[in-house]
């Protein structure tokens, strides 16, 4: 009888690692996915007042269109700016440049951007820049 029982466990143990490398497959989706070369950018040290942008470069990695219908950002100072409006086909490229007025702000700046697309890859969809923002001397030394 314990032999039985541990036949039976040693075959359950068998079973359940079994079912656990089949479902550690991921899955491929279908659709497109925006792939950016750089998520992050820092512009580092900046005078207040001072206007600085940067170009976010991406590729369709997936199989269908990559279609952007709107790019939202946190606040006025941020711009985003010459995004594709026609759908870029799988293994296209585009570029989306950010703009960042930094008037009225002071110290660090964390700013994201999302980018609203038909893209499958939800995590792929959200980029950012920061900075960090030093006040303006306004009595300049003699």
């Amino acid at each position: 009888m314990r032999k039985y029982l541990f036949l039976v466990f040693v075959i359950g143990l068998a079973g359940q690692a079994l079912a656990q490398t089949t479902t550690q497959t991921p899955e491929k989706k279908d659709g497109a996915v925006i792939t950016f070369e750089k998520k992050t950018h820092d512009f580092g040290d900046i005078i207040q007042g001072d206007k600085v942008e940067h170009t976010f470069y991406f590729t369709n990695t997936g199989n269908e269109p990559l279609i952007i219908t709107n790019v939202q950002v946190t606040c006025g100072c941020t711009t985003p700016k010459g995004w594709p409006r026609d759908p870029i086909p799988p293994g296209g490229k585009g570029e989306l440049t950010v703009s960042f007025n930094s008037a009225g702000k002071s110290g660090r700046q964390n700013k994201p951007v999302t980018i609203i697309s038909n893209a499958v890859n939800a995590d792929g969809s959200q980029i950012s820049f920061t900075t960090n923002v030093l006040e303006k001397n306004t009595n300049p030394q003699r």
